[in-house]
């Protein structure tokens, strides 16, 4: 198998990220500027399969129940916006062009495989560690960031990559996911706090609501009282006719398959109102690992033609497709997850995919029997 390498310099990295943001950009240099990119971020392929094969065996050591992990690599339009809301930040300096993402079922779990990264003796180094669970970002996101520089004396082509683990529990990664579907549905980067007021008020609300029963710190900025907190958030459910806007739409979604169906990598693209009916369309193509290359070079082509509202494509790696929804509940439109939580909050049965029970919180929070 065969994966990207770097072929260009830093430097040419740099230009490449400006390049992609300049509306006066001629095309020939526009088309050389995403040439590079691609092959930047597709050349963190190959040291996310070393972090992901990590985390699997590191699971399975602990035989810690059900788990999910899946890797992707950056997609276009993220890139843009963040360049584009951090100026001085230059693309070869991005964190997260390549990502692995552990979700587990309770905060606990996250906090130990969390400690078994920072205490363990391996190559790669450790360069930075955000904790958002102990201390939850103002829009209500949770989770555990660390990111590592790849170090590999038999790869050292790939050295100096960062790659970034996200590590989340159930509950956790339900708010995210939900947050990420909104932000398609409405046309807005709600996951970058930009959008409308209520509904990133709403998500801090919920976030604060999922951390008290998961009994670690609630989100800054929202109420301390559980009273004051449901009342806000009943009000604003109502007023968003969250329910309504949210339900029905991971049932209505039509899904295509081209490709192989069992393969280790899938692309997926989203068409959020492109069906007959105007619900969402989700095509997903199988590739195999020797058609890797084929498969980055499908992913950005459909992302420079990208029109619809709200369309957006990803390249991911899962364990299997069973497991494509759970790991990416968003390009499935499918918050059930979450809205389980909210109907928990304003007294409103809830589905059959009621989130796991108190057994996630930390230190003995809301629901803890």
């Amino acid at each position: 198998m065969t994966y990207a390498r770097p072929r260009y310099t830093r430097t040419e990295v740099n230009w490449a990220g400006r390049t992609i943001l300049d509306t006066g950009a001629d095309l020939a240099n526009l088309t050389h500027a995403y040439e590079i990119v691609n092959n930047w971020r597709s050349s963190h392929s190959y040291p996310l399969l070393a972090f992901r094969l990590g985390v699997r065996v590191r699971l399975r050591r602990w035989a810690a129940g059900s788990s999910l992990v899946a890797q992707r690599i950056k997609r276009l339009e993220s890139i843009r916006l963040k360049l584009s809301l951090q100026p001085s930040m230059k693309l070869s300096q991005m964190q997260d062009i390549g990502g692995c993402r552990a979700v587990v079922t309770t905060t606990r779990r996250v906090l130990e495989l969390r400690d078994s990264y920072i205490a363990s003796r391996q190559a790669h180094e450790l360069v930075h560690e955000d904790d958002y669970i102990h201390n939850p970002k103002a829009s209500g996101y949770r989770g555990i960031h660390l990111i590592y520089r790849y170090r590999s004396a038999t790869r050292p082509e790939y050295n100096d990559l960062k790659i970034e683990l996200q590590l989340r529990s159930n509950l956790q990664h339900a708010w995210a996911t939900a947050v990420e579907t909104v932000g398609t549905l409405i046309e807005q980067p709600l996951k970058s706090s930009i959008g409308r007021a209520d509904w990133l008020r709403f998500f801090s609300l919920m976030g604060s609501e999922m951390a008290a029963r998961e009994g670690t710190p609630t989100v800054p900025g929202t109420p301390t009282s559980e009273k004051e907190l449901v009342t806000e958030i009943r009000d604003l459910a109502e007023s968003l006719r969250v329910e309504s806007v949210l339900t029905g739409y991971g049932e209505a979604i039509q899904k295509i398959y081209l490709g192989e169906r069992q393969a280790p990598y899938y692309l997926l693209e989203l068409r959020p109102s492109a069906g007959p009916t105007g619900k969402g369309v989700v095509t997903i193509t199988g590739y195999e690992s020797n058609q890797l290359d084929e498969a980055n070079a499908k992913y950005l082509e459909i992302e420079r033609n990208l029109k619809e509202p709200g369309a957006q494509a990803v390249l991911v790696r899962v364990e299997s497709l069973t497991a494509l929804p759970s790991a990416y509940p968003n390009y499935f439109l499918d918050t059930r997850l979450f809205l389980d939580a909210v109907r928990e909050v304003i007294g409103v049965p809830a589905s059959n995919h009621t989130l796991p029970p108190s057994e996630t919180n930390v230190d003995g929070g809301r629901n803890n029997p």
